[in-house]
């Protein structure tokens, strides 16, 4: 056997899978991909450019802004806070003296603010205004006016009453199958 290699005649159907190319690159083609290639660079180069004169024109950005001039800014509401334990007893100490204090509302016309129990005690003593019972409209009777209570016989407190410590008669007992 020689070590001649047998090739197929180019005009046969099995000279098209021969798993290359026998001609050459058309060049014309390429140039010509080139240059419409380069057309459309240079029309989309050109449109970029009136885009941004065009914006530069009707928004102007005015002066650019230092990075040293601004301050801190703080994020929109609601912010996170950082210990809100804290900041809900704080408040409600504020509450609380605000409620048990002397202060002056309005010192110009004379109002104060006093003490919750001693402004009952001083409407208990005074008495409140009041039309006489001859001149109240038919069919209005008098309505007793009843206290807000939580079950379990507890007034409500408002939002700090959680605050305060549980007294001994108000812990739940050992045998009621409350965890303390």
């Amino acid at each position: 056997m020689g070590m001649a290699t047998k090739h197929p005649k180019p005009d046969s159907p099995a000279d098209r899978g021969a798993g290359y190319e026998r001609t050459d690159a058309h060049i014309g083609s390429l140039l010509q991909f080139a240059f419409w290639m380069a057309v459309v660079i240079a029309v989309v180069m050109v449109g970029m450019k009136w885009t941004f004169d065009y914006y530069a024109r009707t928004q102007p950005l005015g002066a650019p802004a230092s990075p040293l001039v601004a301050g801190r800014e703080l994020p929109p509401s609601p912010r996170l806070q950082v210990q809100p334990r804290l900041e809900l007893k704080d408040y409600c100490e504020a509450q609380q003296q605000d409620v048990n204090s002397y202060a002056w509302v309005d010192r110009s016309s004379g109002v104060v603010r006093v003490p919750v129990d001693r402004a009952m005690d001083l409407l208990l003593a005074r008495g409140l205004a009041a039309r006489p019972v001859s001149e109240a409209p038919d069919g209005t009777a008098a309505a007793a006016a009843a206290t807000p209570a939580i079950a379990g016989g507890m007034d409500l407190q408002g939002p700090c009453g959680y605050l305060t410590e549980k007294s001994a008669t108000e812990t739940p007992a050992e045998g009621s199958g409350e965890r303390k």
